[in-house]
């Protein structure tokens, strides 16, 4: 008989081993799904005069990296405002990357970038990501 407690002991622990476990795993899945992630800008054509349409179909989050891989000399990256964005000009205030891999962390809504090298922007070297 006392193997048999024993047992129903036993059978009990591994019960709540696995319980532990299992909401162990639940919430490490948690995590993994608020993790943030990282985006190269045009994939591998880079941050370029074709990447207007890059974020098309992609599904952004506020925390979220955007990677922008350039030529330094022949581009620069300007996050704007919108009326920034629309005008192609610098408003006070606007951050500009020149590095060539420059990593920007993605706000909340609309986030607007400009590449003012060469009237490149006035060609449509522009990008709009909306970050939920």
């Amino acid at each position: 008989m006392a193997r048999g407690r024993g047992s129903a002991a036993g059978a009990g622990r591994a019960i709540a081993m696995a319980f532990a476990v299992a909401c162990c795993c639940i919430l490490a899945g948690c995590g993994v799904a608020d993790a943030a992630a990282t985006y190269y800008v045009g994939d591998g054509n880079g941050w370029s005069l074709s990447s207007p349409s890059w974020p098309n179909g992609k599904h952004f989050h506020a925390g979220d990296t955007l990677v922008f891989r350039y030529i330094p000399w022949v581009h620069n990256v300007v996050a704007v405002n919108e009326d920034g964005y629309n005008s192609c000009t610098t408003p006070p205030g606007s951050r500009t990357y020149t590095s060539g891999d420059d990593r920007v962390r993605l706000a909340e809504g609309d986030n607007f970038f400009i590449c003012t090298r060469f009237g490149h922007c006035n060609l449509g070297m522009k990008l709009v990501v909306y970050a939920a």
